[in-house]
């Protein structure tokens, strides 16, 4: 659905820089840690207080080298459009295998449109690439782009595929857009828990799945996004740069990303996280955001 987008101006500043160090910080994903971060509510981390305050369930997995903390990490949650940061990397796959082309254009027509279309609807009747898709989808949140994306790489089917194909045998696929937003609570369709969310960012940011290309395309696109910044952005210290993919229902509010340290002072390397929170009392959106950016100060403090 359509995410809430201010920009704060942060997230395209250095990112010349940053896509340069990337293959330095690569880190291989452990796939044995969604398992164990299933064994219990929490691990490093207690936000019993913040869902006491503002109800619901929040799910949160960051980790950090070996070091890794969660918070109902092994729960499924609908993940509304953070799903669109993967599709993109789906897409960039193909690109690398020589069964796509980035330059490929694709007619838009008036029967791909549904609500959230910045970048599609104006080019009704005209044609966008595969690469202008894709970064519309990333970037914006641009629901008719997604849609049309899922279909020129062969429908729901071979998307639903693709998961597995990265050793993902958790996240579910079901519906397109807008409809996959719609998750009544313990509705599995359209969902993923946190800690195969963050194990999935890791072999597509921080491994070798993607050629280096279209790995820094990719994060170029989540580093521009200026969709939620009070989310993930709100809780990182300053001078760290966000590579993220936001995600928004009627009241869940999302954010998944790689949160890379300043380069004078890497640390232990980039932090990745993914963070859902749904079922909440209803509340405005800046509200909702802000748990959202707790939550992340409290596992960035936690790792670092």
């Amino acid at each position: 659905m359509q995410d809430g987008r201010k920009w704060d101006g942060r997230g395209a500043v250095g990112r010349r820089t940053l896509l340069l160090g990337l293959g330095a910080m690569s880190l291989a994903a452990t796939p044995l840690w969604p398992a164990a971060a299933a064994a219990g509510r929490g691990n490093g981390l207690d936000l019993a207080d913040l869902e006491a305050r503002h109800g619901g369930r929040i799910g949160i997995a960051a980790r950090r080298g070996g070091g890794s903390v969660h918070w109902r990490g092994g729960e499924r949650f609908a993940y509304c459009s953070t799903f669109k940061a993967f599709l993109a990397a789906a897409v960039l796959q193909r690109v690398d295998r020589g069964e796509e082309r980035l330059d490929r254009p694709v007619a838009v027509t008036a029967a791909d449109m549904i609500p959230h279309a910045p970048v599609t609807e104006p080019a009704i009747g005209k044609t966008l690439t595969i690469e202008a898709l894709c970064k519309a989808t990333v970037e914006l949140s641009d629901n008719p782009a997604a849609n049309i994306l899922i279909r020129e790489i062969g429908g729901l089917a071979a998307w639903a595929a693709w998961f597995p194909s990265i050793g993902d045998r958790v996240t579910r696929v079901d519906r397109l857009e807008p409809a996959l937003n719609a998750a009544a609570p313990g509705d599995p369709r359209d969902t993923a828990t946190p800690a195969q969310t963050v194990a999935n960012l890791e072999t597509l940011l921080l491994g070798d799945v993607l050629s280096p290309a279209s790995r820094d395309r990719l994060t170029g696109w989540m580093i521009d996004t200026p969709t939620g910044p009070g989310r993930i952005r709100a809780g990182v210290p300053n001078g760290w740069r966000v590579a993220h993919k936001t995600g928004t229902g009627r009241l869940p509010v999302n954010d998944i990303g790689v949160l890379f340290p300043p380069a004078k002072n890497p640390g232990s390397g980039p932090i990745v996280v993914a963070l859902y929170f749904a079922e909440m009392r209803k509340a405005p959106l800046a509200a909702r955001e802000a748990v959202l950016a707790e939550a992340t100060r409290r596992a960035v403090a936690a790792l670092t």
